[in-house]
């Protein structure tokens, strides 16, 4: 099975959208279903039944990635939209990203005291909350294990998108600014993508708090990856 896919460059490409599709179907008949979630796991179903080998599905899977730059910046058209919230709103948006990056590299410094982590996996955890192409530089720079990292960003946001609007409506968190900030600044990409279904003042506030929680964590992680 392997080797009938292997000469399609289309095919892992085909296969994440046609899982990503058959989630976001299943989502409308059950709310409960996250469309991220079903079809990671249905990709990995897939490939392990049929004996299709990760690098024949990289190798389609991979152009979907080209599309990251372009829908990064059309983030900005609902941030474009929602200025007046921004402006009105500045300095609590500014000191909620804050809070949250420092709560962020507090718990890892705080986990890692308690476990008894080395400095590589110490800094390996720290940047969890931030975009993988930031994750991976301030992991290398300050000597984690970069592949460890991208697993680790990769699960903090699926945690994030699942479980991030119900930990909001547990603490009663109605703002539709602050939801967006705590979406964005806790679970980087993934969380913008929850944020903006619940409204494109949450997609905003998130895809700002994706930007700028990454670049307080840059200098944050330079201070606290010297802790350990």
């Amino acid at each position: 099975m392997n080797d009938i896919f292997s000469g399609s460059i289309f095919f892992g490409g085909a296969l994440t959208l046609a899982a990503m599709w058959c989630g976001a179907l299943l989502q409308r008949k059950i709310k409960a279903v996250n469309p991220m979630v079903f079809a990671i796991i249905a990709i990995i179903v897939f490939l392990k039944v049929f004996n299709i080998s990760y690098e024949t599905y990289d190798e389609g899977a991979k152009y979907i990635s080209y599309l990251l730059t372009p829908v990064t910046v059309a983030l900005a058209i609902p941030l474009y939209r929602q200025l007046n919230v921004l402006k009105r709103s500045a300095k609590e948006i500014i000191g909620g990203i804050t809070a949250g990056v420092a709560a962020s590299l507090a718990s890892v410094f705080g986990l890692a005291l308690v476990f008894g982590l080395t400095h590589e996996e110490y800094t390996t955890l720290l940047p969890k909350s931030v975009t993988t192409a930031i994750g991976m530089g301030i992991s290398e720079e300050s000597g984690g294990m970069v592949t460890i990292t991208i697993a680790v960003i990769l699960i903090t946001g699926i945690i994030g998108n699942i479980f991030g609007d119900i930990i909001l409506k547990l603490f009663k968190v109605k703002d539709p600014v602050a939801k967006g900030v705590a979406m964005g600044t806790g679970a980087h990409a993934f969380g913008t993508m929850r944020a903006l279904q619940m409204g494109e003042t949450e997609g905003a506030m998130s895809s700002l708090a994706v930007a700028v929680a990454g670049l307080i964590t840059v200098l944050g992680a330079a201070v606290f990856s010297n802790f350990i």
